[in-house]
């Protein structure tokens, strides 16, 4: 843990510090949006950009990369970002929000994309399984310490556009002095769709209804909030709580997967998403439910992410899971699209409370159909299913690819392990018979 420190803490310092301009400024426009009259439609398409962006931006980034380096294209992407998070305040227009949420989405995406290469390449062997599970944690602390900040001014002022817009630039300055050289810079080509559906039907469906389930909560949380009539100090609480327990409970989820049937844990995951969400719909009213509502659907859906991809890949030969994943990432992107657009609808047509029915239809559906799937496939043997990595909805291919790669290093370690234990055995009972 101290080499992936001392090998990478200005990346992992910057990540953290960009995630705080990134979540802050993700829940300061659900709040600002009410402040200046935005139907729940327009916020929703406004929320729904960032994911448009982001979508785009991880299959372009590589490209960009390719063609003028790893340094130009970070550079270039965080300036984007730190100017659009200022014009906000400026153009108060659902249109010239939408816009610059699709910029931020897409520069967000290439800055992890580059910084994901720079981690991969910092790390080896023995301790990527731990730069990565620091890069996830230093990435959820940023987005709840965000929340904190957001009492430190009034969202209808410029003061709280103008932190993120900082804290990013600020980000930038360590990455971007204390690099390594850039490394070379390669990715897996994806399997297509049809042949990941066609492995795993419950991997692509849960992901894509999952993808809805995340744009909801990352992109239209405070927008509930804000109707529902919260305070700022509330809501930063209130969405603070889906972050909090990712973390806490995204490692049980993890040991509990490898050692059952992945489906039940998928099963009772999404039931759990399903009853948080339930629990909100009639009990949000009263602050602390909705607090428990927010930590039963983040604790659950953010592991439910990770358990997804590792349940498709004890299907997959060890050589294509990393092309899988990054298909994955895809078809989760695509729900994530459409998530904060059907939610705003709802929203507009039953009122606040629609934010958590959305959530709950994708939760008990993701539950329906894996209870299904249980009766139309045999369990994998024990040997197959000890891929689980942890990787959060926010992350972009890149880092998926690499937690597979991990996994797959993990799983062949502890195969030659037991391989080796095995021999011996053997030697050590024919000794004792001889």
């Amino acid at each position: 843990m101290i080499d992936v420190l001392r090998s990478a803490w200005a990346l992992l310092l910057g990540m953290m510090l960009l995630q705080v301009g990134n979540g802050m400024q993700g829940t300061l426009l659900g709040i600002r949006g009410d402040i200046e009259g935005f139907s729940t439609m327009e916020m929703s398409l406004v929320m729904s950009g960032y994911f448009v962006g982001f979508l785009f931006g991880s299959r372009m980034a590589p490209e960009m990369i390719r063609r003028v380096g790893h340094v130009r294209v970070f550079a270039a992407l965080g300036s984007l970002i730190s100017a659009v998070m200022v014009m906000y305040p400026v153009l108060p227009d659902p249109i010239a929000w939408g816009i610059g949420r699709i910029i931020i989405g897409f520069c967000f995406s290439g800055v992890y994309v580059t910084a994901e290469s720079w981690l991969n390449n910092a790390a080896n062997n023995e301790n990527r399984g731990k730069a990565l599970s620091l890069y996830m944690i230093m990435q959820m602390v940023g987005i709840v310490s965000a929340q904190g900040l957001l009492v430190l001014g009034e969202p209808s002022g410029f003061i709280l556009f103008i932190i993120p817009s900082v804290l990013v630039s600020i980000a930038f300055a360590p990455i971007l002095l204390s690099v390594s050289p850039t490394p070379a810079f390669d990715t897996t080509k994806p399997l297509s769709l049809r042949q990941i559906m066609k492995i795993s039907p419950l991997g692509c469906v849960g992901m894509f209804l999952l993808g809805g389930v995340f744009s909801a909560q990352f992109g239209m949380a405070p927008v509930y909030g804000a109707e529902a009539g919260l305070s700022v100090a509330q809501i930063s609480i209130f969405v603070s709580c889906f972050f909090v327990s990712a973390m806490l409970v995204q490692y049980p989820v993890g040991w509990l997967s490898d050692r059952m049937d992945r489906r039940m844990v998928i099963l009772v995951g999404a039931l759990i998403i399903g009853i948080g969400a339930t629990i909100g719909m009639f009990l949000g009213s009263i602050f602390v439910m909705l607090c428990v509502a927010a930590l039963l659907i983040g604790g659950l859906s953010n592991p439910l992410y990770s358990l997804l991809i590792a349940y498709t890949n004890d299907f997959l030969e060890h050589d294509d899971m990393a092309a899988a994943a990054g298909g994955m990432v895809f078809i989760n992107g695509l729900g994530a699209v459409a998530g904060p657009v059907i939610t705003g609808w709802i929203m507009g047509y039953f009122g606040a409370w629609g934010f958590f029915m959305f959530i709950a239809v994708l939760g008990y559906a993701i539950a329906i159909y894996a209870a299904y799937r249980m009766t139309q496939r045999a369990l994998p043997s024990s040997h197959e299913t000890d891929s689980y990595a942890v990787v959060y909805p926010s992350a972009s291919p890149m880092a998926v690819e690499m937690a597979q790669e991990w996994a797959i290093d993990e799983a062949l370690a502890e195969e030659e392990e037991e391989a080796a234990a095995r021999a011996e055995a053997m030697v050590q009972a024919a000794r004792e018979k001889n």
